[in-house]
């Protein structure tokens, strides 16, 4: 249980990163939901205990003009994270969220979503780490928030790909931006090997991605008309890291229209897009299969 809900945690995080409009009400109600998880409850009481939200507020309130609104912390540690608590419980209400992040979180672009990212950024992501290193140092051996009880330590992720070289580069940056490893293998010494030598030499990873971009070209023997496909050595490496990593270790990227070989239409394809959504999807996976993130790190790279 432990292990799965902090896996959701981190997931509502993420997704408030990227939310829209029409969705950081829910996102914002969910997070809050998961924090009052009946695994955290004893934490949650004496965190929250003696701490009064509504003075706090109105304290705040009466010390501020209307041109210089912030958030007055008291500078108790554990005070300060149990009201960061209570804000982020009554921000289930989406229409409180909107008014409290225009008022202490502003965006120049007037617009209630980036104040509402402006939240996230100042408060939810510090909170959320804050919070996780108190509650391991209650030492609870039921529920260690530090980590996952099955991090993976191997930051070497594999990235297969085609002929896309911007695709392969923006991938490989994202990646060494967030403290991984990326292994592209012609950038690896050959040390007189072959191809197939060099690559298992290469492919001890803990992780692999695997970019499908419209390189070649093909058609059963029966059809009219030539379709866009990846390259056959890309179809083969994907195939040998779902065997030795396992499906879970594996996230594929593909651009639209392309030949998909019946072999791999179980596989969950994520779309390689110019707007980066594709980062999120990324990261998704990698928290998935248990790596630890950093999330300031995540918002720099985003």
């Amino acid at each position: 249980m432990a292990n799965d809900l902090l896996r959701k945690i981190d997931n509502a995080v993420l997704d408030l990163q990227a939310s829209q409009p029409q969705t950081y009400e829910g996102l914002l109600s969910k997070l809050a939901q998961l924090l009052r998880h009946a695994d955290l409850e004893p934490y949650n009481q004496k965190l929250t205990d003696g701490v009064d939200l509504e003075s706090f507020l109105s304290k705040d309130d009466d010390d501020s003009s209307f041109n210089d609104r912030s958030l007055r912390w008291t500078g108790d540690d554990d005070y300060d994270l149990g009201l960061k608590y209570l804000l982020i419980q009554k921000f289930a209400d989406g229409r409180y969220a909107s008014g409290f992040c225009h008022t202490y979180f502003y965006s120049s672009d007037r617009k209630i979503i980036s104040s509402i990212h402006n939240m996230v950024r100042g408060l939810i992501i510090p909170f959320i780490r804050d919070y996780k290193d108190y509650v391991s140092v209650q030492g609870n051996t039921e529920i260690k928030l530090k980590s996952f009880s099955t991090i993976i330590d191997n930051k070497k992720i594999f990235i297969v790909h085609g002929h896309d070289d911007l695709v392969k580069v923006n991938v490989a940056r994202f990646l060494e931006q967030n403290g991984f490893e990326p292994i592209i293998l012609h950038e690896q010494a050959s040390g007189n090997k072959t191809i197939i030598e060099k690559f298992e030499k290469y492919s001890d990873v803990g992780f692999a991605i695997v970019l499908l971009t419209p390189d070649d070209l093909g058609k059963a023997k029966d059809a009219e008309a030539l379709e866009p496909r990846a390259r056959q050595n890309v179809i083969l490496e994907l195939g040998f890291f779902m065997g030795k990593l396992g499906r879970d270790r594996v996230c594929a990227f593909n651009t639209g229209g392309l030949e998909i070989p019946s072999d791999f239409q179980g596989v969950v394809w994520n779309p390689l897009d110019n707007t980066g959504a594709w980062k999120q999807f990324l990261l998704k996976e990698l928290v998935e299969a248990g790596y630890e993130l950093d999330l300031k790190q995540v918002l720099l790279s985003m």
